[in-house]
């Protein structure tokens, strides 16, 4: 009997081991599945306002994000309030293949549209800087400042 005893002692030694080894293993599995739902959050949305010379030429209101970096973009809003511009272009540029390229251009009417616009309302994959730029028909617009809101997600 005392040699039985020493066997199940033994087994269960071994059984903790395995126990706390796949303990360990689940605890690091969870800790990266708490890293990738973090990044559901978002990042601090990003806000501010760029003043440029609208009509002399088109002229960069922000760039968003970072070289190398994946980033889910969901909102892109920019105020036109304070332009009285009838052709208010906006145009965003994306790097496609290492090299710059005009993804989006659209005409808007301060006088006529929304004084928010929702350029982008939805998702879309970066993973490079987005770089979005104003320009407009209206001498008056020089030196107005736009206002940008945006809201980014770490892929």
């Amino acid at each position: 009997m005392p040699g039985e005893f020493y066997v199940e002692k033994k087994a269960e030694k071994v059984n903790l081991e395995a126990v706390e080894s796949s303990l360990a293993d689940l605890n690091a599995k969870a800790d990266g599945i708490k890293a990738r739902t973090d990044n559901l959050a978002g990042e601090i949305p990003g806000q501010g306002s760029t003043s440029a010379d609208w009509q002399t030429a088109e002229a960069d209101v922000i760039s968003i994000g970072f070289a190398g970096v994946r980033y889910k973009i969901h909102d892109l809003t920019l105020s036109i309030h304070n332009l009285a511009g009838t052709q208010v272009r906006i145009r965003l540029y994306k790097q496609v293949n290492g090299t710059e390229r005009k993804v989006y251009d659209q005409a808007f009417d301060a006088a006529a549209d929304p004084l928010g616009l929702s350029v982008i309302n939805g998702s879309w994959a970066i993973h490079d800087t987005l770089r979005v730029t104003l320009q407009s028909n209206n001498a008056a617009d020089n030196g107005q400042a736009v206002d940008y809101d945006y809201m980014l997600e770490v892929m």
